[in-house]
């Protein structure tokens, strides 16, 4: 038999005899003029793939293995995934029939291999009751790959994809069905994954042959692979890298492909770290467009890659560049699923990237502002997971959710509704004063007047600050008697330029904590998130947030202690009464009343999205513990909510704390860089637990590249006793940014 007449009865036979015979003896003298591929093969009708609306019977997976019946039809799946890979050999073969004879009888070998497989597959899966034909069939790998323009198409799509996928599930499931005791499919799958090693090196083979010699073995499969493929396809869920080191790919190939993430068809969701929102928005109100300093930028592309903890695994990242494959592989180890990322140019989305044309779900910049706007403007159109315009995610009234101002008039408006915990003479009611609460101005005149009203109440020290200032920033702190001209000079700039400033007290703060919130559309509404203890330094700047094991139902221990006077007080909330050193459950209520009053303000301005709260507890005058229960509401993800996403991979019972380190403290701390700390203080004592998916029982991890990063370094310690307010190298003295 020719091997063209072959390949035309395995494409176009409607009988499994058809698809599955042949001759012993197979020529290729004439293989004819090429063919075009069909809508879809010739199949016994039992066999047809299943149509769009049709339901899917559901790929069972490693779970349920036990049940004969499981197994069976797990086998189902497999028997069809091979006689697909039969009939694309088929295909292949009459598509090019001028390709060189020594890889049209390198395809013929794997075809037969491939009838074998699915006779296998169909006497293994009759044995345990089900026939060929019994479930339903997709033609994914049909439609995926038939479309093929040339055989470098076919080599980079079935062979170095499909069938690389599998040197992953024919090693897992041969584990699994071991694991089961049915010892024969176990030994049916060793021996298909020893095909699937040699099929894969004729693949590489050619592809190798026929790729850009410029371009790596990686850059060329990525740049071949057609919609809807990526190489996300080309593995399972168990990564081997000894096959795929067997059947010859390089080093760097296996690498990249092990980190590499991609939707295999949920919409994705779009991340930007956009941190500088409030420079932006304040720029806008002043009819200017913010232009970040050169710090700042290498600020905002050091910890770009944060956003990734806040996503799932099909969801796409922007960054400035990629992170490096060894750091990346680093975070797969510590259990932090690895996203897709895109990079950009010049802060943009690149002309004509594949995001333009792919369908996505939500858009989630680090904040909406006009940066973010503009960022991800491009994308809007491809947004199918809401419904909702750009100027819907960001208008001016939202905008006005970021002023210090605002978060004031709403602290003063709380803060009369919970009058009966306020009064300053009582011990037992521990909030703060509405004449602690900052005053918005608009000239010097009014400055200097509220600046002088605040220091006749008591408070000396008083800080003026920006009404879009961010990260402890855009303020100035009046710690001396009198006024000084540079002082005087700020504020003046302030007004000149249209702004608003806000005039406090500076209050004796004894610790920090956040409340972290996300509002969503319909009844569920602004929901609580969880709670963060906060470490700011004596400027109020960022250093560190850390997370109990409870995080999720009440603010940090260390936080309740602060109430802890020693003089057998009980402090109460809300009608409630805690013992003294624990008022949780009534500072959880106390928020939930807050929340209550916070959620229609967001109705009101259809803002969706995560919230965070910044508040404070001090010591008054009379040295009593209150508690500031606004400092500032932030409209937009915080470090604090990075923080509680992080908690999610650390196990039950354990404490998180997330620090930004500046390289001058890490130098002055010992360290010649930062991956001289890294290599010291990460990765290397990080224990992992818990099963099926494990987490962190303790070590530390870098967050973001040592080897890349400029000025910032993020790290994740976990432990019982890590302390939020002393590292882990307590002895080098590493404190803060």
């Amino acid at each position: 038999m020719e091997l063209r007449e072959l390949a035309e009865q395995v494409l176009f036979g409607t009988t499994l005899a058809d698809k599955l015979g042949c001759p012993d003896e197979v020529t290729d003298e004439r293989p004819g003029s090429a063919r075009g591929a069909p809508v879809e093969p010739g199949r016994p009708a039992t066999l047809k793939f299943k149509g769009a609306g049709e339901g899917s019977s559901g790929f069972p997976g490693v779970r349920g293995l036990e049940k004969t019946g499981e197994r069976a039809r797990l086998l189902h799946f497999f028997a069809n995934h091979e006689l697909l890979a039969t009939e694309l050999m088929a295909l292949v073969l009459l598509r090019f029939p001028d390709a060189p004879p020594a890889f049209r009888q390198g395809v013929f070998k794997t075809l037969r291999d491939e009838q074998a497989h699915t006779r296998l597959y169909v006497e293994r899966m009759r044995a345990g009751g089900v026939e060929f034909g019994d479930l339903p069939v997709s033609g994914y790998f049909w439609r995926s790959v038939a479309p093929m323009s040339n055989p470098i198409d076919f080599v980079a799509g079935l062979s170095l994809t499909f069938e690389q996928a599998n040197l992953d599930f024919c090693r897992e499931y041969a584990t699994a069905f071991a694991a089961v005791g049915d010892a024969e499919t176990s030994r049916l799958l060793d021996g298909i994954y020893r095909d699937e090693i040699a099929h894969v090196a004729h693949g590489l083979k050619w592809f190798r042959r026929w790729k850009n010699p410029a371009e790596n073995d990686w850059e060329a499969f990525c740049r071949q692979l057609k919609f809807p493929l990526s190489p996300q396809r080309a593995k399972g869920t168990v990564f081997n890298p000894e096959g795929r080191r067997a059947a010859g790919l390089d080093p760097e190939f296996i690498r990249a492909l092990e980190v590499f993430a991609r939707s295999r068809g949920r919409t994705p969701g779009i991340f930007l770290f956009n941190p500088f929102c409030e420079a932006s928005i304040a720029a806008a109100a002043r009819g200017r467009r913010f232009q970040s300093s050169r710090d700042q930028q290498t600020f905002a592309n050091d910890l770009a890659g944060l956003t990734q903890f806040l996503c799932r695994r099909d969801d796409v990242v922007l960054v400035p560049s990629s992170p490096s494959e060894i750091h990346q592989l680093t975070l797969q180890k510590a259990g932090f699923p690895i996203p897709e990322f895109v990079v950009m140019e010049g802060g943009r989305i690149p002309v004509g990237s594949e995001l333009t044309d792919r369908k996505l779900g939500k858009l989630r910049p680090w904040a909406w502002g006009p940066d973010s706007v503009e960022c991800l403007e491009p994308l809007a159109a491809q947004v199918t997971g809401e419904d909702r315009r750009m100027d819907q995610r960001f208008n001016p009234g939202i905008a006005g959710l970021y002023s210090k101002v605002w978060s004031a008039s709403f602290l003063r408006g709380f803060l009369e509704a919970e009058s009966a915990l306020i009064d300053p003479r009582n011990p037992t009611a521990p909030l703060s004063s509405p004449d602690e609460v900052g005053v918005s101005v608009r000239s010097l005149a009014d400055a200097l007047e509220a600046i002088a009203a605040v220091r006749g109440s008591g408070h000396h020290r008083v800080v003026v600050k920006e009404e879009f200032g961010f990260a402890g920033t855009g303020q100035i702190r009046l710690w001396e008697l009198e006024i000084l001209p540079a002082q005087r000079r700020w504020m003046e700039s302030a007004f000149e330029s249209g702004g608003t400033l806000l005039v406090e007290p500076w209050l004796d703060r004894i610790g920090d904590f956040s409340v972290q919130l996300e509002m969503e559309s319909g009844v569920r509404g602004l929901r609580l998130v969880g709670f963060t203890g906060l470490v700011n330094d004596l400027r109020g700047q960022f250093q560190a947030n850390w997370a109990d094991a409870d995080w999720d139902r009440r603010v940090p221990t260390n936080i309740l202690t602060l109430w802890n006077t020693g003089d057998g007080v009980e402090h109460g909330m809300g009608g409630k009464s805690v013992c003294v050193g624990l008022p949780g459950v009534a500072l959880t209520a106390l928020y939930r009343r807050l929340i209550r009053r916070l959620e229609p303000e967001l109705r009101r301005l259809e803002f969706e999205g995560p919230v965070g709260i910044d508040a404070l507890v001090y010591r008054d005058h009379d040295g009593r513990v209150r508690l500031k229960p606004v400092v500032e509401i932030n409209p937009r993800y915080t470090m604090g909510r990075l923080t509680l996403e992080l908690m999610n991979r650390v196990a039950p019972g354990v404490r998180g704390v997330f620090r930004l380190l500046s390289k001058t403290a890490v130098q002055r701390a010992g360290f010649d860089s930062f991956p001289a700390l890294a290599a010291e203080r990460c990765g290397e004592d990080l224990q992992l637990a818990g099963d099926p998916v494990t987490k962190i029982v303790s070590g530390t991890v870098c967050l973001n590249d040592p080897a890349c990063a400029e000025r910032v370094l993020a790290v994740f310690e976990v432990g019982r006793d890590v302390d939020p307010h002393r590292p882990v190298w307590e002895r080098t003295g590493v404190t803060s940014i």
